[in-house]
């Protein structure tokens, strides 16, 4: 990748007292802030990394933004999952280059740009129109256009079409739902993960998880804390980032249901 700032690139500005700005850069384009007005010719040609300073005096850290930042900037038509939940997502699914998952409730399109940044080919069902049409924008505008990721309005809830999947990945309310299409659906050793925000409905999808041919289930909750560090002042920071869901993960046995 060439480090130098192009028209067309998204640059993350971050000010002296840390606040940050997602930036589309384009000719002739400026960022405006209280701080006064900021010529995105003034960072287009420089290397990522640089501190640029505006007309006014106001100096900026122009960084490119990592999936996290994007992540937490982007238009959203729906809550996104958190960066934090994003990542452990990905190991319990065991995502790969090449996995063929199926994604219900695509929403702002976090989920699907962390799996397709991993490799994997994304198939996505969601039942808005004009969540579909935010997701794959969202996913253009930070991975560009070529990518294996096609999303289809249809209720997961009634069925899916794919076969022999590697993965699937759900963030909807009612996964236990889900589970004998998903039964269909998954090769034999492939992974479901359920991303929910209330331990009740585990408990659900557990339930069904259990009673069909799914196996080595586990729940888990990540929570995030930082921690304050300057010279010798060292503590946890006063705020954190807590309860934001369960993830759920088991995999299908290639035998069938007792009972």
């Amino acid at each position: 990748m060439d480090p130098r700032f192009r028209p067309g690139d998204k640059v993350l500005l971050i000010d002296a007292k840390s606040r940050r700005y997602l930036v589309a850069l384009r000719e002739g384009g400026q960022f405006h802030t209280h701080a006064g007005v900021t010529p995105h010719e003034l960072i287009i040609g420089q290397p990522d990394g640089t501190t640029v300073r505006s007309p006014s005096g106001a100096r900026y850290l122009a960084l490119r933004p990592t999936l996290a930042d994007f992540v937490l900037s982007m238009p959203r038509g729906a809550q996104v999952i958190y960066p934090k939940d994003l990542g452990p997502l990905l190991i319990m699914a065991d995502v790969f280059p090449g996995a063929r998952i199926l994604e219900a409730g695509v929403g702002s399109g976090a989920l699907s740009m962390t799996l397709l940044r991993a490799g994997a080919e994304v198939v996505g069902y969601e039942l808005r129109e004009d969540f579909a049409a935010k997701a794959g924008a969202n996913v253009t505008s930070f991975l560009g256009e070529g990518q294996r990721y096609r999303v289809e309005i249809r209720d997961v809830y009634e069925g899916i079409d794919e076969t022999a999947l590697d993965r699937i990945l759900l963030d909807l309310p009612e996964p236990w739902r889900v589970v004998k299409h998903a039964l269909a659906a998954l090769r034999p050793g492939g992974i479901l993960v359920s991303y929910l925000p209330s331990i009740v409905q585990v408990c659900q999808l557990r339930d069904a998880l259990d009673a069909a041919s799914f196996v080595l289930a586990e729940t888990v909750e990540v929570l995030q804390r930082s921690w304050h560090v300057e010279g010798h002042a060292v503590r946890p920071d006063h705020r954190m980032v807590a309860h934001t869901g369960f993830l759920t993960a088991a995999r299908r046995s290639a035998d069938q249901p007792l009972g």
